[in-house]
């Protein structure tokens, strides 16, 4: 009976963990992102106060889904993320990677989709932000690129989308291309949840039979002069950004499920 009234209890904390967020997006795209579009002229400052305001919104909905009971969560080697012009690359397992990820980051650049981009309700965020919208081109290269030159932080997933339970994983090769055409080092985040949840194809309401543990790790950034170095007479960027690729799909393949945490 106590674990019946747990699962329920989960699925409406969950249920209302959403509703908050959707509350918040509608808030900060209909309200405070146009105010920021009219009233702050300058557009690094605006990006600068457009993306502080969204991580602190994103701090806001991991603190309630924890004192709610719906998650924990852990991270190790966050002093690494509090640095210029950071190219953060992480795998992604669950619906809520880049809020948790995003909320670690005050002045967070990132890739979103077109969709995304022109949602009414989501496009004055966008905007505001400064956020890379993905065409799956040279321009997007070249966009991430500049961000990381100009000291911004860039977070991307290189899958494009949340993992395929039980698949391989299959990344993308931009998120390669701008750091071997940048020349920049990676600093890669490992996201592990268990039990899992929040997958691909999974209903929100479909909670796990116990709260789920959501650990990130902030690894020891890969730096990018090897691959550059190792076939700069091999075959230039093209056979460095597949090699970058092929150590990430390694780096980021699952590991197995963490112990249960209490906290």
């Amino acid at each position: 009976m106590l674990r019946g009234l747990d699962r329920a209890w989960r699925v409406l904390a969950t249920g209302l963990s959403f509703a908050a967020f959707g509350l918040g997006g509608l808030i900060a795209g209909l309200v405070v992102a146009p105010l920021m579009l009219v009233l702050v002229r300058d557009p690094a400052c605006r990006r600068r106060l457009a993306r502080r305001g969204v991580q602190r919104g994103f701090a806001l909905q991991v603190a309630i889904m924890r004192r709610l009971g719906v998650l924990t969560v852990s991270v190790s080697g966050a002093a690494r993320l509090q640095r210029e012009g950071l190219l953060v690359l992480a795998n992604h397992p669950t619906l809520i990677d880049v809020v948790l990820l995003v909320a670690l980051l005050p002045d967070a650049d990132c890739v979103v989709k077109r969709a995304v981009a022109r949602n009414p309700f989501m496009r004055a965020t966008v905007r505001a932000a400064g956020y890379i919208v993905n065409d799956d081109g040279p321009a997007l290269v070249e966009a991430g690129i500049a961000t990381v030159r100009g000291g911004g932080c860039l977070v991307i997933f290189p899958e494009g989308t949340r993992s395929e339970p039980g698949q391989p994983l299959k990344l993308r090769r931009g998120a390669a291309n701008i750091a071997v055409r940048g020349r920049r080092d990676i600093t890669p985040v490992r996201i592990r949840c268990t039990p899992p949840t929040l997958e691909k194809g999974r209903k929100w309401y479909r909670v796990p039979p116990r709260r789920f543990h959501v650990s990130l790790e902030v690894g020891e950034d890969i730096p990018i002069g090897t691959f550059i170095d190792e076939d700069a007479a091999a075959g230039g960027e093209a056979l460095a950004a597949r090699r970058v690729t092929d150590h990430l799909t390694r780096y980021f393949q699952p590991c197995g499920e963490l112990p249960r945490a209490g906290t």
